[in-house]
């Protein structure tokens, strides 16, 4: 559907088709490469622990529950975040991503806990739980309600790009203001779940 390149000149045809971003020099290129590269690193790195957790079957012994609770609530507040701030479709899948590795790493650790120590969590990390994970499911529904860019447009990268034909800048939008507000929290969350990793460790 994006197939004309007028508002993108000199674009990589296969970027813009791919992620509907303008890339239009080898910097613009290189940028792009380098973070599907680092997303590759990131989804890459799930896997031995996930290996690693069913092979020794002492995942709850070797993790904190908060560490893991924080990051879903900080993957949750990314996804949450990305969308309303109107980001890449790539950065909304990475997201759902990370919110769905979280739900799974979460999942082992739960089945470990019960099937090691046969005994139920406390009430506040239940509540936690069920929190976060019907927040994740009712923000991937809410993806489903985005309304469709107009055809021909693109997303140019906001760091990368060149000046445009526009007089002033664009004012953020007050829902692109809540998200980069619940981003910022989301890096907070992120921070903060390493000390009770750190105490468990």
């Amino acid at each position: 559907p994006f197939g004309n390149l007028s508002d993108c000149p000199n674009g990589s045809r296969w970027i813009m088709d791919v992620f509907n971003e303008c890339a239009q020099d080898s910097r613009d290129v290189a940028s792009i490469v380098l973070g599907l590269g680092s997303i590759g690193c990131f989804v890459a790195a799930a896997f031995p622990q996930f290996y690693q957790a069913c092979r020794t079957g002492i995942m709850d012994q070797a993790l904190s529950i908060y560490f893991l609770l924080g990051w879903l609530g900080g993957d949750l507040l990314n996804l949450i975040g990305s969308f309303l701030a109107d980001q890449l479709p790539l950065q909304v899948y990475t997201a759902i991503y990370y919110v769905l590795a979280d739900l799974g790493m979460l999942s082992l650790y739960c089945y470990y806990r019960l099937k090691n120590r046969g005994r139920a969590f406390p009430a506040p990390i239940n509540a936690a739980f069920v929190f976060l994970s019907v927040g994740s499911l009712c923000s991937l529904s809410l993806l489903g309600w985005a309304s469709p860019e107009a055809p021909g447009t693109f997303r140019g990268r906001a760091l990368l790009s060149a000046p445009g034909d526009e007089l002033a800048p664009k004012p953020f939008s007050r829902t692109e203001i809540i998200g980069f507000t619940i981003g910022s929290i989301s890096s907070v969350l992120y921070l903060c779940s390493r000390v009770p990793q750190i105490c468990t460790n």
